[in-house]
């Protein structure tokens, strides 16, 4: 296995089961049953992922042909199952940076894809963002909500800025370990700093 692909797999991994478990505390909290937890768990953590992949033309997705991304993604889901009393009781203030770190993760890891397969950093970027995102918009639309990316805290713009940093890092030649942890570091902490600061993009007036 290439060291790019060693080192990306358990970024992508770790970014499916933390997406799972956000996916199926939204579904749990929403008032779906066993099945539409473990659905929504499944979709928010894949969805962001298959897309890529099949913009990248790298099909079969790895959702569909890695058996530790399904086992990932529903064992997030079950973990709400389970034990959902002590998922609920978790403060946001720890909810809100795994979340954060779920998103940086995607973003880094799709970025970092995209150039693999010979993106312009441009187009690498956009996929990273799309990547990180993918997923949230999948699970709020099969809630009945606009997606999260549309209304609140700078998300896909924090996911843009990470990939942007990876997509150009990596295109110039830069250690691929340095670039993909500046790519986290940079998204993680301008959502996290969205959050505290209460940024928004500006509204159009209706």
């Amino acid at each position: 296995m290439p060291a790019g692909a060693r080192l990306i797999r358990p970024l992508d991994l770790a970014g499916t089961a933390l997406f799972a478990l956000q996916g199926g505390a939204t579904a749990a909290a929403a008032g779906l049953d066993v099945f539409g937890v473990l659905v929504i768990a499944f979709v928010t953590a894949v969805g962001g992922g298959i897309v890529r992949d099949v913009l990248l033309g790298a099909t079969p997705p790895a959702v569909f042909s890695d058996l530790a991304y399904p086992v990932a993604a529903f064992g997030g889901g079950l973990v709400v199952v389970l034990v959902y009393r002590l998922v609920r009781a978790i403060p946001p203030e720890v909810l809100l940076p795994l979340d954060a770190a779920a998103l940086a993760l995607f973003a880094v890891v799709g970025a970092a894809k995209a150039v693999d397969h010979g993106m312009s950093p441009l187009l690498a970027a956009l996929l990273g963002a799309v990547s990180g995102t993918g997923g949230g918009v999948i699970r709020d639309v099969m809630l009945g909500r606009v997606p999260l990316i549309l209304r609140s805290d700078v998300y896909a713009v924090a996911a843009l800025a990470g990939a942007a940093v990876v997509a150009v890092g990596l295109r110039y030649g830069r250690r691929r370990a340095l670039v993909l942890a500046a790519g986290f570091v940079v998204c993680f902490l301008v959502r996290m700093l969205a959050v505290w600061q209460g940024w928004n993009l500006p509204r159009v007036a209706g």
